[in-house]
């Protein structure tokens, strides 16, 4: 049973930082990505940033490429999104998850199987 909790939401004032996490356990698999996204009501899911199990470079969206880093801890159990100069637009609910890979694009939601339950951020301005 795999399992992705995430963490390290909150309320920030705009230019501000949050580093999120996401503990992982149980089995992934040996080849798949972990990814970060977000999403505000009646939008669509939002890929942000993933990384490959095998060691690629990461993936970050365009939108988010200079404020945010997509990192992992060395046993590969804990995911990170440092978030740098929010602004308040980036106000949604982050969302862990894991999965592929697979034929659907990277940041696309079709490709992961696991999802954490979400953690809230809020930029204040």
């Amino acid at each position: 049973q795999v399992q992705l909790v995430e963490s390290g939401g909150g309320s920030v004032q705009a230019g501000g930082s949050l580093r999120l996490s996401c503990a992982a356990s149980g089995d992934i698999g040996t080849s798949y990505f972990m990814a970060w996204f977000r999403q505000t009501p009646g939008k669509e899911r939002e890929g942000l940033a993933a990384i490959y199990s095998g060691g690629r470079k990461p993936y970050t969206a365009d939108s988010v490429k200079d404020r945010f880093t997509i990192s992992q801890d060395a046993g590969k159990s804990t995911l990170y999104l440092q978030m740098n100069n929010l602004k308040p637009e980036d106000t949604a609910m982050y969302y862990c998850a894991a999965g592929g890979p697979s034929r659907w694009a990277v940041l696309n939601p079709k490709n992961y199987n696991y999802w954490g339950q979400g953690t809230q951020v809020t930029v204040s301005s």
